[in-house]
């Protein structure tokens, strides 16, 4: 976040001038100005490509033998604010359409400035937004923005984002997800705006945000704000067999030997008897002799685990790797920003808190089937009768997780451990002995240390603002509380 002008450089070197430095790298063959749509397609790239092995870790769906993991057994400390870099692409972005006498590529970047500092806030608490991108004059050491206004903001603009693509004319150059279809678009942003939305549940009584009332408005009136209606519409980014365009696992040395199955999600698959764990893993070597369809020739290594108990288990072949396709196929299936499958679980959930009227048991059926067609499977008629996988009416919020834990394996990034983190749904395991933290989930990761030397007044304020305890991984931020 921090820059430097060149007017520092001038007092450093003060024997040569502001002017004398700013003619030196004045280069004429340096492009000064880009095309937004070129910057669209990078900005696209960066923001859908949302598979994470250290996600995967700390939401239990994969366990890691080549060393005790800070995600898996939940010690991790500093995060990156790396996401300003891509808020800032989509500034230049903006800046290019403007120049370029265009509206379309500025809508889009509302978007997408929310989308990242989203992702920014969901890491820490509260962070610098109105000070940080698209001001007139540089500001260094930017202020805090708190959550509500971020989250006021980001809701602010993804509805403006809608209304704005429905009105104009404009053709989308360098779109690689939609092909300039802004129909879809409209419907990835309404449903991105749901989630968040819902990501907002524990301050449906704060009126500047009107939660309940923005949910509705969405749902009840889809000719203005469509939604995803099949997995037709995913935000998803597709992978070719080009290199820098391949599935980002491939060839990854470490996901063919050292990453295995998690115990506990393997034994819900297992359980549920559903097909898609067939999918997801390869049979453990000790089974070699029992069919791939046979749900006993899976197992798991257990997230909270002792490392050395998880790495003997592996060894004695007790254990299911990921499925080969995942590191050895290099377009493998497509990462997603957002689903048509997310979408339903949305719904349902919003259904059973009096949000939006409906069959919450219709909305999650549907994101099953969803999910199920997503990975290729298209008998469900069985698995969808199954009295352990229909929605249970005394506590649907705890299906409705599970189901959609099942359905995000190793996609939109963090959004299932953010999903747990608000709602405890599934329980995450920490009682195998491993766990770090006094076996205990983090809420949130620790500002990083770059942030204290150069920002130092601003962040102790936030920090202070937010957290009794400072700035600690097992602090609430205001969303959860």
């Amino acid at each position: 976040m921090k820059k430097f002008s060149i007017y520092i450089l001038c007092a450093i070197f003060f024997t040569v001038s502001c002017t004398d430095i700013e003619e030196l790298q004045d280069d004429p063959n340096r492009a000064t100005a880009v095309s937004p749509d070129l910057l669209l397609t990078n900005i696209q790239t960066l923001a859908f490509n949302t598979v994470s092995l250290n996600s995967a870790l700390a939401s239990r769906y994969l366990a890691f033998t080549d060393g005790v993991n800070e995600n898996q057994y939940y010690n991790w400390q500093q995060a990156s604010f790396a996401n300003y870099d891509n808020i800032k692409q989509v500034h230049k972005m903006i800046e290019e359409s403007q120049n370029a006498e265009s509206e379309v590529y500025a809508i889009l970047g509302k978007f997408f400035n929310s989308y990242f500092i989203t992702e920014l806030t969901l890491v820490f608490g509260d962070v610098p937004y109105s000070q940080a991108i698209g001001v007139d004059e540089q500001i260094y050491a930017p202020v805090y923005d708190t959550q509500e206004e971020i989250f006021l903001k980001v809701l602010t603009d993804l509805k403006s984002a809608s209304n704005e693509l429905a009105a104009n004319d404009e053709l989308i150059l360098g779109d690689v997800i939609y092909n300039g279809d802004k129909l879809q678009w409209q419907k990835l942003i309404n449903s991105y705006y749901l989630r968040v939305l819902l990501m907002l549940s524990n301050k449906t009584d704060v009126a500047s945000l009107n939660v309940v009332g923005r949910f509705k408005e969405v749902v009840d009136n889809p000719s203005k704000y469509p939604l995803f209606s099949s997995n037709n519409d995913n935000g998803a980014l597709t992978f070719v067999n080009i290199q820098n365009n391949r599935y980002p696992l491939f060839n990854n040395n470490n996901l063919q030997t050292a990453y295995y199955l998690e115990e506990s999600f393997v034994n819900k698959l297992k359980n549920l008897e559903d097909p898609r764990l067939f999918v997801f893993a390869e049979k453990m070597p000790s089974a070699s002799a029992l069919d791939e369809t046979d749900f006993n020739a899976y197992g798991g290594l257990y997230g909270s685990a002792v490392f050395s108990d998880n790495a003997a288990k592996a060894v004695a072949g007790n254990a299911s790797r990921i499925a080969p396709r995942y590191y050895n196929d290099p377009v493998n299936e497509s990462s997603l920003l957002i689903g048509y499958a997310e979408l339903q679980f949305i719904l349902a959930e919003a259904v059973t808190k009096g949000w939006i009227s409906g069959d919450a048991s219709a909305y999650y059926t549907e994101g099953i089937k969803a999910s199920m067609e997503f990975y290729g499977i298209t008998n469900t008629d069985d698995y969808l009768v199954n009295p352990n996988v229909q929605l249970n009416a005394t506590n649907p919020i705890e299906s409705i997780a599970t189901q959609k834990h099942i359905a995000l394996f190793l996609n939109t990034g963090w959004q299932m451990f953010y999903d747990q983190r608000r709602t405890g749904y599934p329980e995450f395991n920490v009682d195998g002995g491993g766990t770090l933290n006094e076996a205990r989930i983090p809420k949130r990761w620790l500002y990083p240390t770059s942030e204290s030397t150069n920002n130092p007044k601003n962040l102790e304020e936030a920090i202070n603002r937010q957290f009794t305890t400072g700035d600690n991984i097992n602090s609430q931020m205001w969303i959860l509380k």
